[in-house]
């Protein structure tokens, strides 16, 4: 009888202590803070957990991972990132890595919060999930950027080469948030799918929840500047120019107030767009704080070239408009050259503003932008050089009323051009 008892006693025991074992985890799971975020092809989550925070890595199974890694910042340069992969003995490798810019990131052999891997919720098969912990640095809400490759680097060294990203972007990952409710990452491979405390990337276009980059989230200030520099000198380079061009080329032989139409386009409404995109730009170029961003890249040094071509074409314009030539035999040169390096800068603006969304571009964080940005770049470069060659049927007729006017007035050449003596402006 008494040994049943004790018997009963040493069940209920175990079964209370069970009771609050499950209950403590229950309200330490509750009390847990964090979010998670998805992209196409992989998945982010952070769980503080007092001084440190937990990062879980993880694919969604669209495609095998090569490698995943996170950086702590808003954009490439300078942010301290932990990247991560499996390699063929089971066993996962944990890089501590830094880039000066868009380059493949080295390690980093002093980051300023050490990263150590959980090898005990860390898995290297199927979609793998990669485990990490770092002190946590304070911050509330973490913004992060994050990269998936699909091609392993076949090396656990740590400074193995890295093959570029197939999926990417940025996003912030409210630390503070709930929980509960959400579907953690796990080691038993599931995948996080943003729990209540989470915020969604403006990164990868690929979001499979959105479809591309969502609004959920602020931009920071180095991708609104960056957004407003692309404004700006697409506006000013490839609309107000080209419209001063034709304008020019259309107008000239039928009425005389071409020219003020011309100057206004190219001058003041392209002038103002240009300025404000190049000082947008520079401002952008430098918000880093870091010597990689003054590095002259294709389209920087294209950009400082076409906007001295730019101001070199305002003063050439000038010139043939207030300096006439005394004894006027023929079209002066400088006529001839005001056209082509007007046509030359539109041409290379064109091609500045492809390298723009095509390289630039990606390294706002952003995300890629849609293939109708692409289409209707090409569209353009189509519309334009048609639009100009059809505007050189009137070429003849301009010719004929510049030479009559060498040679004295006629009423139908005064009525085309105006009172006063012709003006060398060529488009």
């Amino acid at each position: 009888m008494v040994r049943r008892l004790m018997h009963a006693a040493v069940l209920s025991t175990l079964a209370a202590v069970g009771a609050a074992s499950a209950l403590s985890l229950t309200d330490i799971h509750a009390r847990a803070t964090g979010a998670s975020f998805c992209s196409k092809y992989m998945c982010v989550e952070a769980v503080l957990n007092g001084s440190t925070v937990e990062y879980t890595l993880s694919g969604t199974g669209k495609s095998t991972p090569g490698w995943m890694g996170v950086g702590f910042g808003t954009f490439m340069a300078n942010s301290p990132m932990v990247i991560m992969w499996s390699n063929s003995d089971g066993s996962i490798t944990l890089s501590q890595r830094k880039a000066p810019g868009e380059s493949m990131p080295t390690v980093d052999s002093s980051p300023p919060r050490v990263a150590t891997l959980s090898t005990a919720l860390s898995t290297a098969s199927g979609n793998a999930n990669f485990v990490f912990t770092v002190d946590s640095n304070s911050l509330s809400t973490q913004p992060i950027i994050y990269a998936f490759g699909s091609v392993n680097p076949g090396s656990s060294a740590v400074d193995a080469t890295l093959q570029q990203h197939s999926d990417y972007g940025i996003t912030q990952l409210n630390l503070q948030g709930s929980l509960a409710g959400s579907s953690a990452t796990s080691a038993s491979g599931s995948t996080p799918t943003g729990s209540s405390g989470s915020s969604s990337g403006s990164g990868s276009n690929t979001n499979e929840n959105t479809g591309g980059a969502t609004s959920d989230i602020p931009l920071t200030p180095y991708q609104r500047m960056i957004i407003a520099h692309a404004v700006f000198c697409v506006v000013g380079f490839a609309l107000f120019l080209p419209i001063g061009a034709l304008v020019a080329r259309f107008l000239r032989t039928f009425s005389s107030s071409w020219y003020t139409a011309h100057w206004i386009a190219q001058f003041v409404l392209a002038g103002a767009s240009i300025l404000a995109g190049i000082v947008l730009g520079f401002k952008a170029a430098s918000y880093e704080g870091s010597t990689s961003y003054r590095i002259l890249d294709t389209h920087k040094k294209t950009g400082i070239i076409l906007f001295a071509l730019y101001i070199a074409q305002c003063i050439l314009g000038a010139i043939i408009h207030w300096v006439k030539p005394k004894r006027v035999l023929r079209r002066p040169p400088q006529n001839y050259l005001h056209a082509l390096l007007g046509l030359s800068i539109i041409a290379l603006s064109l091609y500045q503003i492809r390298t723009g969304y095509k390289t630039e571009w990606l390294f706002t964080g952003l995300g890629p932008l849609p293939s109708s940005v692409n289409t209707v770049w090409i569209l353009w470069c189509v519309v334009l050089p048609v639009f100009y060659a059809a505007g050189l049927v009137f070429l003849r007729k301009q010719y004929a009323q510049e030479a009559a006017a060498r040679n004295g007035w006629t009423d139908e050449y005064a009525m085309n051009k105006g009172p006063e003596r012709p003006e060398y402006h060529d488009n």
